[in-house]
């Protein structure tokens, strides 16, 4: 896995920079490449598909055509043409991946998930958004999860962030502090 993280980075770099360049000629947004690597990660990522972007026999034009999603800019067919070439489409998944980090830091945008051991009335949420961005001086997107085992609280993902306010994370660290 960190190996494919590090060969998809400069792939992930480069398709970066060719939609921030778009996206600054057109006074557009990075969606349409997110939405287009999206699509390409999804397909390449279907172990029948990732069988097929193997076989030699399949030319690279194929591999483009198949990969690239009717909507896409013509830059994006030439990155993907450039991906084959190099035998990099089954890392698309990551490249995808890390685009989309490069593309939260760009638009000052922290990406976190609350998990909580029962759903979350919306003001909580609210509050916790709030709260995240006053911290982080960013915009905050907020995913939610349930996970019962927490019994109570809620745990918040915010990239290198991690705070555990659930009541299975006060147990344990009290249980390690009786422990010592």
């Amino acid at each position: 896995m960190s190996q494919a993280l590090t060969l998809a980075r400069p792939y992930a770099r480069a398709a970066f920079g060719i939609a921030r360049d778009e996206a600054a000629a057109s006074n557009g947004s990075y969606a349409g490449w997110s939405q287009a690597l999206g699509f390409a990660a999804q397909v390449a990522g279907d172990p029948r598909v990732a069988g097929l972007l193997g076989d030699p026999r399949l030319t690279d034009a194929a591999a483009t055509e198949l990969l690239a999603p009717p909507q896409a800019p013509a830059s994006f067919a030439r990155f993907l043409a450039m991906l084959a070439d190099n035998r990099r489409l089954a890392l698309l998944p990551e490249i995808a991946g890390l685009y989309e980090e490069l593309r939260a830091e760009a638009e000052r945008v922290v990406k976190a998930t609350v998990t909580s051991a029962a759903e979350l009335p919306a003001a909580e949420l609210d509050a916790i958004k709030a709260s995240l961005r006053r911290r982080f001086g960013r915009e905050v997107e907020v995913e939610t999860a349930i996970d019962a085992s927490l019994i109570g609280g809620a745990v918040i993902d915010a990239g290198d962030v991690v705070i555990d306010g659930s009541l299975k994370g006060k147990l344990e660290r009290l249980q390690a502090a009786l422990a010592n």
